[in-house]
């Protein structure tokens, strides 16, 4: 009787021993996996003014029917993030009041950009509640910056230089153009490339 007890109580230390070793594999494999997903970032795209190159002063019509000037130097702007943004894109609306939130979060001057009806933009920013920010619609800056997909994000500094830029559809994207910025890389992608090099 006292050797099954015996037996018993060294097989149940086993177990907890085993048990114990697959917890710690375990939480290596999390640690490893963790290491190896990507943060998420906005997606860059080829075409248009690039990261780093200074974006000349364009001028476009602003919805209200006044004028604006998009890109150059503007000192007492500070940072200047342009949000492109479709009536016809369901994504977009989802994302503006995201924007507006991240804008004033992160202290920027949001302008929306935009190349639809003018009809249908008004009707996107009364249902929006966007009226307190410019709205800029014709194709101009669009196609200055190469914007082919929405909704699509543009960070400019002071002087205009493009900090960052790229496909948005989180919060979260809109972040990684501020981080690309303070860490001085062109985007989260590349930053990713270049640790798979040094990796290599």
């Amino acid at each position: 009787m006292m050797t099954a007890l015996v037996v018993s109580q060294i097989l149940s230390w086993l177990l907890i021993l085993a048990m114990g070793f697959a917890l710690l594999a375990l939480a290596r494999q999390v640690g490893v996996l963790h290491l190896r997903v990507a943060p998420a970032g906005a997606l860059t795209t080829a075409g248009g003014i690039g990261t780093g190159d200074r974006a000349a002063a364009i001028e476009a019509s602003l919805l209200d029917g006044g004028r604006t000037v998009v890109g150059g130097a503007a000192p007492a702007a500070g940072l200047r993030l342009l949000m492109f943004v479709s009536a016809q894109c369901p994504l977009c609306k989802a994302m503006i009041p995201t924007a507006k939130s991240f804008a004033r979060h992160e202290r920027v001057a949001l302008t929306f950009v935009g190349d639809d009806d003018p009809a249908t933009q008004r009707a996107l920013i009364a249902q929006q509640g966007i009226d307190a920010y410019p709205f800029v619609n014709g194709p101009e800056v669009g196609q200055a910056f190469g914007v082919s997909k929405l909704p699509f994000a543009v960070l400019l500094d002071a002087d205009g230089v493009v900090l960052s830029k790229g496909l948005v559809n989180s919060r979260e994207h809109l972040e990684s153009l501020v981080v690309a910025h303070e860490m001085g890389i062109a985007s989260v992608q590349d930053y990713i490339a270049t640790l798979k090099v040094e990796a290599a």
